[in-house]
């Protein structure tokens, strides 16, 4: 495909940094980010632009075409995958608090039961862990919260998904078309804000007694041996 031509299979991505990234660079990276060592980004300007803005200093919006023909592309919030398969990578990759045998055995048990296969993926989306969201990953490992609780908390703070691209092949599909400056004295306290509504809306939810019976919890989960395909994790899902 020659450069500015676009297909069906084009997708509007933006890369939120303290610098900007005219040529994203393969093998560039933290190993421990969300899915391993990539380039993220996500399909919002105003998401990333919050990502550029970390400190107070200003930040770039890096804008690009990334042209999915031919790519393997694995998206964790449809078909065949869920929360749990999202959380089976997190704990391929983050560094969590597994100092107790009951969150040990749990990332143990995850692993061999959820986490699905990478292999040949190009491009990952999914859930992003910033912040409270990562609390709330090591929360449900810990037995503190229950599935329902973890799905639903995902959905808090309108974070979206994020598009990571991991192999090197990916690399070559990507076109950069620009920039956007993010002020940090807007994205940088949006920033903030954002992962405080998030806590504030967890905190306020409240349950009865009934619905914390019916929650099914990570050992609940162990103890029952269920796994992707078991009917009452999908109905914990649907709820």
């Amino acid at each position: 495909m020659k450069a500015g031509e676009h297909t069906a299979n084009d997708l509007a991505i933006y890369h939120g940094s303290q610098q900007i990234v005219e040529v994203p660079q393969f093998g560039v990276g933290k190993p421990y980010n969300d899915y391993g060592q990539g380039f993220y980004c996500t399909e919002s300007s105003e998401l990333a632009k919050e990502w550029a803005c970390p400190v107070k200093n200003d930040g770039y919006c890096n804008c690009y075409e990334l042209h999915l023909d031919d790519l393997q592309v694995m998206r964790l919030t449809h078909g065949e995958f869920n929360i749990l398969s999202w959380l089976g990578i997190l704990l391929t990759h983050r560094r969590f608090d597994i100092s107790s045998p009951v969150a040990q055995g749990a990332r143990d048990y995850i692993l061999s039961h959820f986490l699905p296969d990478t292999s040949g993926v190009d491009v990952m989306i999914g859930y992003r862990a910033d912040d409270s969201y990562f609390s709330f990953a090591e929360d449900f490992v810990s037995n503190t919260i229950s599935l329902r609780d973890l799905n639903m908390a995902m959905q808090l703070g309108t974070l979206g998904e994020q598009i990571v691209l991991l192999s090197k092949r990916s690399f070559g599909h990507i076109e950069f078309t620009g920039y956007e400056v993010a002020d940090y004295r807007e994205y940088y306290y949006k920033r903030f804000e954002r992962d405080q509504k998030a806590r504030a809306d967890y905190a306020r939810r409240k349950k009865t007694l009934q619905q914390l019976t019916e929650d099914i919890f990570i050992l609940d989960i162990i103890r029952e041996g269920m796994d992707n395909d078991d009917p009452r994790l999908r109905l914990q899902l649907s709820l």
